[in-house]
């Protein structure tokens, strides 16, 4: 099994900046990509940034040119820094990591929590 943990959210003024953490376990498991998505109250889960194993990325529009998504592969952590917050920006953000393990040739997908992050205006 492996288990997926983000940390570093909290409440923060807007314009200000928060890094976002998300660790793995699971010695063996090979992580392929890594995500974050957020989710606001009574909206759908909505994906905000990917990086795949060898650092290519994407991001939402909404958050271009605002957010970074990165990650340490010998660690199995990713990483999302994330400036010029604003209120659309409060969230539960969420880590997504899929990959597989040396036996089998199944891709796993992990869920973390989710960690809040709130943007006052």
């Amino acid at each position: 099994q492996v288990q997926v943990v983000e940390s570093g959210g909290g409440l923060v003024q807007a314009g200000g900046s928060l890094r976002l953490s998300c660790a793995t376990s699971g010695r063996s498991f090979i992580i392929r990509m890594m995500r974050w998505y957020r989710q606001a109250p009574g909206k759908q889960r909505e994906l905000v940034a990917t990086i795949t194993a060898h650092g290519e990325t994407t991001y939402a529009d909404s958050v271009k040119g605002r957010f970074t998504i990165s990650r340490d592969n010998a660690k199995k952590e990713a990483y999302l820094q994330m400036n010029s917050l604003n209120f659309e920006d409060t969230a539960v953000y969420y880590c997504n990591a899929d990959g597989y393990f040396p036996y089998d040739e199944i891709v796993y997908d992990y869920w973390g929590q989710g960690t809040q992050v709130t943007v006052s205006s």
